[in-house]
């Protein structure tokens, strides 16, 4: 039986997990803008992959704002690369007949 990662699945939390596949880290506010949604929107995303161990997060405290830098943890990287396979599983096995 294939097997999807329902923290993943959504497509916000997707979008999220494959942009900071291919990044070190990411601004929070790149990522609410990537996705087109409110802060809280983004926020309740970001907080549902932290509480799975997916992303970590930290807060500058440099000039200016505050910023807060979203990453991909290990387990999160492992977590994603399965649910990918998984989704090319899906796609490439033939419907039935």
């Amino acid at each position: 039986m294939i097997e999807t990662d329902e923290v993943i699945h959504s497509p916000n939390r997707l979008q999220i997990c494959a942009y900071l596949s291919w990044v070190e880290q990411a601004e929070f506010a790149v990522l609410r803008d990537m996705l087109g949604v409110a802060d809280s929107v983004a926020s309740k995303h970001l907080t549902v992959l932290r509480e799975a161990g997916y992303v970590s997060t930290t807060k500058s405290d440099g000039l200016g704002r505050p910023r807060t830098w979203v990453r991909l943890t290990d387990h999160g990287r492992a977590a994603y690369i399965r649910h990918v396979d998984a989704l090319q599983q899906i796609i490439g096995t033939p419907p039935p007949r």
